[in-house]
Parts: C-alpha cells; structure tokens; sequence
C-alpha cells in the first residue's frame, strides 16, 4: 500500500478534518472542541502529529508524538498512536510506528517510550511485536 507520512500543522485545516477524528476514537471523551483547545496547548509544548494518509489522500493513522529531555536520556514519548478502525492490520500502525523509530534515532533519542491502557490488549500485541517491552508502570490520581 502507497503510504504518505507527513506532519500537520497547528493551522492545517488537516488537523481538524483528519487527526481530530482518529484521536477522538482513541479518547472517546474528547469532543471537538476539546480536542482543538487540546491540540493548540500541547502543539505549543512541542507536540507534533504525524499522519499518514494512502495513496486516495485518506488518513489511516495518526500519531502524537514529542521528544523529551529526561533522567534517563532524551526519548521520543508518544501520546497517541491511533490506526482506522478499516486500516488496522493492513501494516499502517507498523509504518507510522517505523517513522517514529526514525525520528527518534534523528533526534538522538535513547528510547521511545508510551503509555497503553492496561485493557488495550491490541494495542499490547501490537507493541510486543515492535520489541517494545513493558518497563514501568504508571501511575495516575484523579484531581
């Protein structure tokens, strides 16, 4: 499949018409005005969305993703990483996830590290595949 992998912009009508709707299926709660208030606070703390859209111009995927100075090194932390539900296991999530893997090394990361929902077992299939291994475990409080 003719994949094209590039990122949206802050002002790229895109991000509203094809990396809204494919985040808002991974976090349901997050309605569109939510997402745009969302989108524009952290795309000003450095967060970036990469999509990749077929050869028809369709997004099939999306990913935000960051790079973050830490203790344990520079790392490339991804925050959302969502595939069409037509698109899933057709090889998008595993090219975008690839792009990443590149930036990652081009920017001198030591890692790439994400967060998974403990129910999301898809999700956890498809990681283990890409050698991810579970590292830590996160912790979250309600405020």
């Amino acid at each position: 499949m003719e994949l094209t992998v590039v990122d949206v912009a802050p002002d790229d009508p895109a991000l509203v018409r094809d990396v809204a709707p494919l985040v808002r299926l991974l976090r349901p709660r997050l309605d569109a005005e939510g997402f745009a208030a969302f989108a524009a606070e952290a795309q000003a703390q450095g967060l970036v969305f990469t999509a990749a859209y077929d050869g028809a111009g369709r997004c099939l995927a999306v990913a935000g993703h960051r790079v973050l100075a830490t203790s344990r090194g520079r790392l490339l932390f991804v925050d959302d990483l969502v595939t069409a539900d037509a698109a899933r296991s057709t090889g998008v999530g595993a090219r975008l996830f690839e792009e990443l893997r590149e930036r990652a090394r081009r920017h001198g990361c030591v890692r790439i590290e994400l967060d998974s929902g403990t129910a999301n077992h898809g999700a956890h299939r498809f990681y283990h595949a890409r050698r991810m291994a579970v590292t830590a475990l996160h912790f979250g409080l309600e405020i």
